[in-house]
């Protein structure tokens, strides 16, 4: 449809699909040589870190309007934005809501109170039932609890405080949820928490979008935004949003045609149909006013809760958090360390890797 639009311009755009594995690192190392594509899409995990390498990404704040940018949900765009520059135009995004069993769940719980006593109404520990499932020991996952306690990793931009007081109280909250309510199995693995859930083991479960195509078809099932938390001021599981970007290479001999196709695949028509047949949620807020998006319970449901998630920093230091913070994490699960020990170790580390990174 591009290339139709555009014939009479001498305008062509051409795909190529490269394995998810090795793009980053094909990115990295062809683009600032002028080898590589003159548009391409990429998560902002990697924004910071190909910007400080230079000649990668292209700003292009130089390139946009007020109807471009009003076009995206706010915190799409700040996911593309890095030190107050914006460097791409959001495609889609992805981020953990709770996804319930019908036929255990009535009424999804809405606040953190409901659902500890949902949870233990429903789960029996001893017969392998669990009110709740979900990675817990992952620092992803995690997040939207350390977020909801007013927690982070960063400050002032790139500074690391992983140890910070809310991110403790976050961590002691959790251990609250295996240890005191016991409404969590131990040890939870993808293919656990899947065949937990498929067998009507788990009654609810915090996961993303990837996790609806693992549920098997005799399960009814429904979304529902994360829970507040009471504990914590009665603020929302803000769960880490990661964004998918179109970004204008920075050699591109093609930049106007360049950032024309970003526009393109970001508007309204390419987000309807990345909606309807490709089954993601799009950045572009103005698709979800179409009939049959807002009909779309999947659609609808991600697009509520993105409301109230966090962009995932996008800083370069952000590659340095994750070894510790999962270190972190299993100690606190398999309680060989209290929260506030295991975090203090994590930060120790993490300043040790930035420090040696900007060697």
């Amino acid at each position: 449809a591009y290339n139709t639009a555009n014939a009479a311009k001498g305008i062509k755009a051409a795909s190529l699909a490269v394995p998810y594995d090795a793009f980053a690192d094909k990115i990295t190392a062809a683009v600032p040589r002028g080898k590589g594509p003159d548009v391409f899409i990429y998560a902002q995990d990697r924004l910071g870190g190909w910007i400080e390498a230079g000649n990668t990404i292209e700003p292009i704040d130089f390139f946009l309007d007020k109807a471009t940018t009003d076009r995206f949900i706010p915190s799409t765009l700040a996911a593309m934005t890095y030190r107050g520059t914006v460097y791409g135009l959001p495609l889609n995004f992805k981020v953990l809501t709770q996804i319930y069993n019908k036929k255990l769940v009535s009424a999804p719980p809405k606040t953190s109170k409901e659902l500890v006593a949902l949870a233990r109404k429903v789960g029996d520990p001893a017969a392998g039932r669990f009110g709740l499932a979900y990675q817990y020991g992952d620092f992803y996952y995690h997040a939207a609890l350390m977020n909801a306690f007013g927690g982070g990793v960063f400050k002032d931009g790139n500074k690391p405080v992983v140890n910070q007081a809310a991110n403790v109280k976050s961590l002691d909250y959790l251990v609250g949820w295996i240890d005191r309510d016991k409404i969590l199995p131990l040890e939870p693995s993808t293919a656990l928490i899947t065949s937990l859930f498929n067998s009507g083991k788990a009654a609810i479960v915090f996961s993303g979008p990837w996790f609806l195509g693992e549920i098997d078809k005799g399960v009814d099932w429904g979304l529902a935004p994360l829970p507040t938390i009471d504990e914590a001021g009665g603020q929302p599981m803000r769960p880490w949003m990661t964004v998918e970007g179109v970004y204008v290479a920075a050699p591109s001999k093609n930049k106007d045609a360049a950032y024309d196709l970003a526009k393109y695949l970001t508007g309204v028509e390419a987000a309807r149909v990345l909606a309807l047949e490709g089954r993601q949620t799009p950045a572009n807020r103005q698709v979800y006013d179409d009939a049959k998006v807002a009909a779309d319970p999947v659609l609808k449901a991600f697009r509520t809760q993105v409301e109230v998630a966090v962009p995932m920093p996008n800083v370069p230091e952000m590659t340095m958090v994750w070894s510790p913070a999962t270190t972190a994490m299993n100690i606190i699960v398999k309680k060989a360390s209290t929260p506030k020990e295991a975090l203090d170790q994590a930060q120790k580390e993490v300043e040790e890797r930035i420090a040696n990174l900007k060697k």
